[in-house]
């Protein structure tokens, strides 16, 4: 209990900094909220509506908002954040949106504009590939205030970027961008902007305690109705042949098809050239007669937005990709995924792959080929093919992983704790967290003052 409560302290006292600051007060919800609201074609989910009340709640005090927004994949978190920003320009304050790859920010542009635009709001995109007179032009923009939406990637991060009133930033996909790069954009405003930060799938509760405990947490708990669940299957490679056959028939019937090559731990180059001679052997072989695009992490940054955008046009249908696709571009057409070498994937990165299908009227299928030898890859292979539920994933991935390689890569910062378990004591870890609030409430008594003080000494920083 002792570790659990030094942590939720150390967090406290991150917290307790940024409220210290002065903040900004959204105060009214005037006729932008009204007017984009009135612009969707379809109905927010009952989930989806309490969280954008308890976004607004935050925003119209004059502390700062720090808040953690989670949600399933597909279940309308960019939605929920653009009614936040769309909140603060109604206040007559700038928002940023910051995606870690430039494909996700180009698909929030493309998918943000039609709805915005109409409505008087000027967006700007601002990526690494945009040349020097385009960046300049941008910049003077934001400085001026003339643009009122910037959406990025880290290039967003640049010093020489000034806004002339920022007020929300949004930042998408969290533990991608470390806790510096966050402190960095929120220093970019005058006055100290709102946060909300989305999570791309599930953190299991422990984790997201123990982490993000410096956050205000919402969560959206259902999806959108109409949404078929992804049909996912475990084919093991002695049945390739009929996988493809599958897949064929498939593309026969119009639709578009995601091949995704193993994981190559720590090498993407290695990734990037089994990638490239795949899709010269589907293009020689079994697939010859369809249009094969390849996406890999060394591409060039344009290069591989080109193809991304060729796919989503339907000027592909196969795209065969390495994980680099976890955070791609919406493709309703999109039915099969083929996902090769998947016992080399964690649960979460083989939801969040699962996630880029079933976005259309199709019925979809996620096939899950490979060799699992281990108990525990067979174990993954076997939850993945009976839940859909990414909260429910996200615990077993966590229980089958452990804490320290839950995001992927060995955390060098998580806290080594001596007796306290995180896949058990939830509820010492919220005892803890309730506790620490206690303490920070009267944080002026010197005894708690010094408490403070040793969490942050022995603790450092320990974000992902």
């Amino acid at each position: 209990y002792e570790e659990l409560l030094l942590v939720q302290l150390r967090l406290l006292s991150d917290k307790m900094l940024v409220q210290q600051k002065k903040g900004i007060r959204h105060e009214k919800t005037g006729d932008l909220v009204k007017k984009y609201w009135a612009s969707l074609d379809f109905s927010l989910t009952s989930s989806q509506k309490k969280v954008v009340m308890e976004i607004f709640q935050d925003m119209e005090q004059e502390k700062i908002m720090t808040r953690l927004l989670q949600g399933d994949v597909g279940s309308g978190k960019t939605v929920v954040a653009t009614f936040a920003l769309v909140k603060a320009m109604d206040n007559g304050f700038q928002g940023v949106l910051m995606a870690p790859t430039e494909i996700l920010a180009e698909q929030h542009f493309l998918n943000l504009k039609p709805n915005l635009e109409p409505l008087g709001i000027k967006l700007g995109l601002l990526t690494g590939s945009l040349n020097e007179e385009e960046k300049k032009r941008l910049r003077l923009s934001l400085k001026i205030g003339e643009t009122e939406l910037v959406i990025g990637t880290h290039a967003l991060l640049q010093e020489n970027i000034d806004f002339a009133n920022l007020g929300l930033v949004v930042i998408d996909e969290q533990h991608k961008f470390g806790v510096a790069q966050r402190a960095l954009l929120l220093e970019k405003g005058k006055r100290s902007p709102d946060l909300l930060v989305m999570t791309a799938t599930p953190i299991p509760r422990t984790l997201a305690l123990t982490f993000y405990g410096d956050l205000d947490f919402s969560v959206i708990d259902e999806l959108p109705p109409g949404r078929q669940p992804v049909v996912t299957r475990y084919v093991p490679e002695s049945k390739r042949d009929q996988a493809y056959a599958f897949i064929k028939k498939q593309l026969d019937q119009g639709r578009q098809i995601y091949i995704v090559c193993p994981l190559v731990e720590d090498s993407e180059k290695i990734e990037g050239e089994a990638a490239l001679q795949m899709a010269e052997e589907l293009q020689k072989g079994y697939f010859r007669s369809y249009r094969i695009g390849t996406v890999y992490g060394k591409m060039p940054p344009s290069r591989k937005e080109e193809v991304m955008e060729d796919f989503r046009r339907h000027q592909l249908d196969i795209l065969v990709a390495t994980s680099v696709v976890e955070v791609g571009v919406d493709v309703s057409n999109a039915s099969v995924m083929l996902i090769n070498g998947c016992e080399r994937f964690g649960l979460a990165q083989l939801h969040q792959l699962r996630g880029r299908i079933g976005r259309g009227p199709y019925q979809s299928y996620c096939l899950l080929m490979g060799r699992p030898k281990t108990r525990e890859g067979k174990r993954r292979i076997k939850i993945m093919t009976t839940t859909d539920n990414g909260f429910q994933l996200a615990e077993e991935d966590l229980r089958l992983r452990g804490p320290g390689d839950f995001f992927g890569v060995r955390q060098h910062g998580l806290p080594s704790f001596k007796a306290a378990n995180l896949l058990l004591d939830y509820q010492l870890l919220e005892f803890a967290r309730v506790e620490a609030r206690r303490i920070g409430e009267n944080a002026t008594l010197p005894q708690y003052r010094d408490l403070i003080r040793f969490a942050q000494e022995k603790l450092g920083d320990f974000h992902p």
